[in-house]
C-alpha cells in the first residue's frame, strides 16, 4: 500500500480529472482541498476538503497536512517552496516539477513581477491551458509517480 497522497490545490486546478484518472490507475489517494466557493465533484479514490474563501486558507490547510513523500499539486510557489521544505515532490498545473535547484528562481522572479504589478506595469498573464497541456501533464505526474512505485 501506498504511503502517500497526491494533494491539489484545487481552486483553479485546470487538471482537476487528469489527476484522478493517474491517481486512479497507480490506486494512490488524493485529497483536493478547496474553499467553499469552488464546487468540485465527488469521484472514485479523490476525497474533497473545503476551507473558508479567505485568500491562503487552501494553501494554510495543505501546508499543515502534507506529510513527508506527498506530492503536492499547485500552482502557488510558495505553497510549492512549503513543500520542498517538508520532503514533498511539488509539480505545477502544466506539469513542471518545483525543485530545490529552481524553487528559489521561482520565487524572485514572483517578487520582481508583483514589484513591477505595483508600479503599473501588468503582462498578459498565462496563457490558456490546451488540452496538449492538460496531456503533458498527465504524462509527468505518470512519469513521477512511476518513479515513486520503483522506490518504495
Amino acid at each position: 500500500m501506498h504511503t502517500f497522497h497526491i494533494v491539489v490545490d484545487a481552486d483553479a486546478c485546470p487538471v482537476k480529472r487528469e489527476i484522478g484518472e493517474t491517481a486512479r490507475a497507480f490506486r494512490i489517494p488524493v485529497l483536493m482541498v478547496s474553499s467553499y466557493d469552488h464546487f468540485i465533484q465527488a469521484e472514485e479514490g479523490v476525497q474533497t476538503i473545503q476551507v473558508d474563501r479567505s485568500d491562503q486558507s487552501a494553501d494554510l490547510y495543505i501546508a499543515n497536512h502534507i506529510k513527508r513523500g506527498d506530492i503536492v499539486a499547485t500552482q502557488d510557489y510558495g505553497l510549492a517552496a512549503l513543500a520542498l521544505s517538508k520532503g514533498c515532490h511539488a509539480i505545477s498545473f502544466r506539469g513542471q516539477s518545483y525543485t530545490g535547484e529552481n524553487i528559489e528562481f521561482m520565487l524572485d522572479r514572483r517578487h520582481h513581477q508583483a514589484k513591477a504589478r505595483r508600479s503599473g506595469s501588468y503582462g498578459k498573464g498565462p496563457k490558456p491551458m490546451t488540452q496538449a497541456d492538460k496531456l503533458l501533464f498527465q504524462q509527468k505526474l505518470t512519469k513521477l509517480l512511476h518513479k515513486l512505485q520503483e522506490n518504495v
